[in-house]
């Protein structure tokens, strides 16, 4: 089922969700390593330009997964859940891709006023253009630690969502991780006598 229903996700959802959430964690390992004083600087211009061309691909697909959720039907959460429990979960999710989306803008925010004007050769391939934006010092400073807060803001919230997931596949034993794996549960059949 590619779209999905009310009772499970679809193909194209599951999709984007686990190809958006290798990417972003592969970006902030690459992030960090990137940002190393002792990175070496040949090295560290090529592991800027891929962070950049992976960003730019988070953005479109963070892009897609905002529109499809928005546009499919959405899931109806799991029977078992509390109302906070589905209050954190709808927050958490909201949150999610509306940093899937602000992360990556605010990255291209920085190259786009760095008065370096390096620009971004998205997988060597494309050349991405600046934004709008005047080229100051201060203003890459700005842009930096907004990208830098969201990114480690979207660590938090996928160690909670990771965790939450988690807890409830091995304490609570529903289906929540297991709809997000494309499965159904199945609860044990009872034992006649």
């Amino acid at each position: 089922m590619v779209r999905g229903s009310v009772n499970a996700y679809g193909f194209f959802a599951i999709l984007l969700h686990w190809l958006i959430a290798v990417l972003i964690l592969g970006l902030l390992a690459l992030g960090y390593v990137m940002t190393r004083p002792d990175t070496d600087p040949a090295l560290q211009f090529s592991l800027f330009q891929w962070h950049k061309s992976f960003g730019m691909l988070v953005l479109g697909l963070a892009v897609l997964r905002f529109l499809q959720w928005g546009l499919w039907p959405k899931v109806a959460p799991v029977p078992t859940l509390g109302i906070w429990e589905r209050w954190a979960s709808l927050a958490v999710h909201r949150l999610l891709l509306l940093l899937g989306v602000l992360v990556p803008l605010a990255g291209w925010a920085i190259a786009s006023v760095s008065p370096l004007g390096i620009p971004t050769f998205m997988f060597n391939v494309v050349v991405v253009p600046h934004l709008p934006l005047a080229q100051s010092e201060e203003a890459e400073i700005l842009w930096s630690t907004v990208h830098a807060t969201l990114a480690y803001t979207v660590l938090g919230l996928v160690a909670v969502h990771a965790l939450a997931a988690i807890y409830h596949h091995v304490i609570r034993r529903d289906e929540v991780l297991l709809r997000m794996l494309g499965r159904r549960h199945s609860p044990p059949l009872e034992k006649r006598p």
